[in-house]
C-alpha cells in the first residue's frame, strides 16, 4: 500500500523516512570528514561539492516528506503506548523536523555567503541570496555544526525509542516503519 492508514505507514512514507535517515547520517559523516581535509587532498574540492549537492537534495526530500505527512493520515499510537510516550514522540518528531530545516538553512547560508550559488551535481545552480549579516559564513558554520550534532542526538533518541518498543515492549511500533 502506498499511502498511510490509521494503523500503519505506507510505502511512500517508509521510503522517505529511510532515505532521509540515510542522507542525514551520510551527510554527518561526510561533513566531519571533509572539514579535516587539507588543501592538497584530492577530495578538498570534491567533498564539499557532494555535501552541498546532497544537502540540497535532502532539503527537497524534507519538503516532500512534510507535504506528504500533512496530506496523509498519521497512524494512531498503539493502545499499549503510554500518554507520555506519545507526547514525547510527537515532540521529538516536531523538533527533528525543525532542526533538520534549520540545518539546511544554515548550510545554505554558509555556502552562499560569498555571493556564489550552490552547484548541485552540475545539474543546476541554486542561486545565492547573498550575505545577510557580517561573518555569515562563520556564524552559520558554528550553528550548522551544533544543529548537526543535535540532529544526530535526536535521531539516536528516536532509534532508541523504536528499539525499546521492539525489544522491551514487544509491540509493533518498529515494524510499522520497516
Amino acid at each position: 500500500m502506498l499511502t498511510n492508514t490509521e494503523k500503519t505507514y505506507g510505502l511512500i512514507s517508509k521510503l522517505l523516512h529511510w532515505l532521509i535517515a540515510l542522507a542525514v547520517f551520510g551527510l554527518f559523516g561526510l561533513g566531519l570528514w571533509m572539514v579535516e581535509l587539507d588543501y592538497y587532498d584530492s577530495w578538498y574540492q570534491k567533498a564539499p561539492h557532494w555535501h552541498k549537492s546532497l544537502g540540497v537534495l535532502l532539503a527537497v526530500t524534507l519538503l516532500i516528506r512534510s507535504l506528504w505527512r500533512w496530506t496523509n493520515p498519521i497512524p494512531q499510537a498503539l493502545a499499549s503506548h503510554r500518554r507520555w510516550e506519545v507526547r514525547l514522540a510527537r515532540l521529538t518528531h516536531i523538533t527533528l523536523y525543525g532542526v533538520l530545516f534549520a540545518l539546511v538553512v544554515s548550510g545554505y547560508l554558509i555556502s552562499t555567503a560569498d555571493g556564489r550559488g550552490i552547484e548541485v551535481f552540475n545539474w543546476f545552480t541554486l542561486p545565492s541570496a547573498g550575505e545577510f549579516f557580517e561573518r555569515q559564513e562563520d556564524l552559520a558554520g558554528s550553528i550548522h555544526y551544533w544543529l548537526a550534532i543535535s540532529v544526530i542526538a535526536l535521531a539516536c533518541l528516536h532509534a532508541t525509542a523504536a528499539l525499546k518498543h521492539h525489544f522491551i515492549d514487544r509491540d509493533g511500533t518498529l515494524r510499522r516503519m520497516l
